[in-house]
């Protein structure tokens, strides 16, 4: 695996934090077993985001279509 630094002139200290972090992610890919479910963050569920009433006409009814609450 071949890392560049395109931009900017990160410190060994920084460069190795964020080595460290890409190596742990890859390691923790590789020791799950194949086919298994990875696990969504709250916040990406699309389920979140969709209305389970249909919004009330009126101007702001687009914005409702979407946004939860």
């Amino acid at each position: 695996m071949t890392i560049k630094v395109v931009r900017g002139n990160p410190t060994p200290e920084e460069l190795a934090a964020a080595l460290a972090v890409v190596r742990a992610r890859a390691a923790a890919a590789a020791a799950a077993p194949p086919g298994a479910p990875t696990s969504r963050d709250s916040w990406s569920d699309p389920s979140r985001i969709a209305s389970h009433r249909l919004p009330q006409p009126g101007p702001a009814a687009w914005g409702r279509t979407y946004w939860p609450g």
